[in-house]
């Protein structure tokens, strides 16, 4: 049986992601280390992890499986996710697979190298927008359709 989990800290897609989960039928589990009310949906429940590091983002990687899907814009827990076999999709509806994984890791790495030698003095990213949203919730209902089915 498919389960969604959502890294749920700083998510801005939770809302969105429950709709369509419920809409299915489908489970969801948001995981975080606290801040978040326990939901009244009956498919939506709530895992609390203790305060640290990545711990949230282990806890996912232990539990997905092959079948499940999995939101979180955190590539390194993505790339964990990928390897257990689990959909990935990023909170603006970008698909996360073998194909691109190993490309947004090494992206990641030089990004955070530049950023640390501060060459171009840059802003955050672009700001989450409705189109970001959109995209979210097509391809979280695609990948969700796609694993309900095997």
């Amino acid at each position: 049986m498919t389960t969604l989990y959502i890294d749920a800290d700083a998510c801005p897609v939770k809302a969105e992601a429950e709709r369509v989960a419920t809409r299915q039928g489908i489970r969801m589990v948001l995981v975080c280390n606290g801040g978040l009310r326990p939901p009244a949906n009956p498919l939506v429940s709530l895992v609390i992890v203790d305060e640290g590091p990545d711990v949230a983002d282990r806890w996912i990687a232990e539990h997905c499986v092959p079948g499940d899907v999995v939101v979180t814009s955190d590539i390194p827990l993505a790339d964990k996710c990928v390897k257990a076999g689990a959909q990935v999709l990023q909170h603006n509806g970008e698909v996360l697979s073998e194909r691109n994984i190993g490309q947004r890791l090494a992206t990641r790495d030089l990004m955070s190298d530049i950023r640390a030698a501060d060459v171009f003095h840059t802003g955050g990213g672009a700001a989450f927008s409705k189109a970001d949203r959109s995209r979210f919730l097509q391809a979280l209902d695609r990948a969700l359709q796609q694993a309900a089915r095997g």
